[in-house]
């Protein structure tokens, strides 16, 4: 084949595990397929030329990007500009359809091939938004079964390649030594508890407290139970020390730097933000009680629009309330309190939980950045077939 140059964009840390997945997928084909674009430090490994820092994309909620869209703008026309003058063979966006879709749009008018990785969540809000997408992309990506129903009415090439997450979980998880390192200091059987408030600003601001004050009456009901509170990153574990050290340290809890998955691999209970980390909880089959809260305006906004009956995945996955979600006001102690005991201790629940979430996890197991890169060079082929 042809020396191959694909533009990629990425919103976000999710983003950034696909598209380090898909890069590799294709570099193994062609070892000498250059990729430049946004990436986060994953995609970066993989040898993607970055154009853009991923964090500054990284903004979460309509009122929290308010003071970013005029940057956010200026730089999609930048990298419109930048493609449309240097066409690559393909562009991809991964996720982040705010940003990418609305390139995708002005390079697949242009001429260059798009493909979209990550359905946006048609399913619960916007649905008309599917016309729009197949404006704007050539192939579109799926990552979950139900997702092709819901675009028929625009016949849209569409892809269902699984979840990358699934192919990896738990092969990816050392259990031995997860549980040296995060398990209870006393080295007993203590139950654990994970509590991961999210990694955005935003959701430490919102939650993490709530989910520490919550650990809190948790210890008052359980004494024995210990506490473990993975950061993202270094500048988030600082921010959650300070908070520990001021307010929260008579807790039996271990602030950890990462680790957030092999934290919940060998937890018992997950007190966790809604988000891509609850389908990594679902595939490690764990219990869990799902948490959100935003700025009450732009909540307001997005309540109004929202149209499915969950706002988890492990929820929309199977397709019933398996997973209690709290949202808002109903974020605090005496509501997620004894949501988690329930999960610690009501044990046909946790077996039945299991079982749901080990079927939803064999059919995410497609080997997804394999089934995304054959799906790409089909499409990129089918493009020189036409020259």
């Amino acid at each position: 084949m042809w020396p191959l140059r694909i533009g990629i964009v990425a919103g976000e840390a999710s983003g950034d595990i696909l598209g380090a997945g898909l890069i590799r997928a294709l570099r193994q084909r062609y070892p000498q397929v250059r990729f430049e674009g946004i990436a986060g430090e994953l995609m970066l490994e993989e040898g993607c030329e970055p154009l853009y820092p991923l964090e500054r994309l990284s903004v979460m909620g309509l009122v929290e990007v308010l003071g970013r869209l005029p940057e956010l703008l200026r730089e999609r026309r930048r990298l419109v500009r930048y493609f449309i003058d240097n066409p690559p063979d393909l562009f991809v966006g991964i996720d982040a359809p705010d940003f990418t879709l609305g390139m995708e749009r002005k390079l697949k008018a242009a001429g260059i091939p798009t493909v979209h990785y990550v359905s946006p969540s048609v399913w619960a809000w916007k649905r008309k938004r599917i016309y729009k997408i197949k404006q704007s992309t050539d192939l579109l990506l799926s990552l979950f079964p139900f997702e092709a129903e819901i675009y028929q009415p625009t016949q849209q090439n569409l892809r269902f390649v699984g979840h990358p997450l699934a192919d990896e979980i738990p092969a990816a998880i050392d259990f031995s030594a997860a549980r040296k390192r995060y398990c209870s200091p006393a080295g007993d059987e203590r139950p654990m508890v994970a509590l991961l408030p999210g990694s955005r600003g935003s959701e430490i601001k919102y939650l993490a407290r709530p989910f520490l004050e919550t650990a809190r009456w948790l210890q008052a009901q359980r004494p024995e139970l210990h506490f473990v509170l993975p950061a993202a990153n270094q500048y988030r574990f600082e921010q959650l020390q300070d908070l520990v050290n001021e307010d929260f340290n008579d807790l039996n809890l271990s602030l950890v730097l990462q680790g957030s998955r092999e934290v919940m691999a060998v937890s018992d209970a997950i007190l966790i933000a809604s988000g891509t980390a609850t389908l990594e909880a679902c595939l490690l089959q764990k219990p869990m009680v799902v948490a959100y809260r935003m700025a009450s305006l732009t909540y307001r906004i997005y309540s109004r629009l929202i149209k499915s009956r969950w706002v988890s995945l492990p929820n929309v996955l199977a397709g019933e309330e398996m997973v209690p979600e709290v949202l808002q006001e109903g974020v605090e102690p005496e509501v997620l309190g004894p949501l988690v005991l329930r999960a610690l201790e009501d044990e046909p629940y946790r077996k039945r939980l299991a079982r749901v979430f080990g079927v939803i996890g064999e059919q995410l197991r497609q080997d997804a950045s394999e089934r995304a890169a054959d799906a790409v060079i089909e499409l990129l082929e089918s493009r020189r077939a036409e020259r």
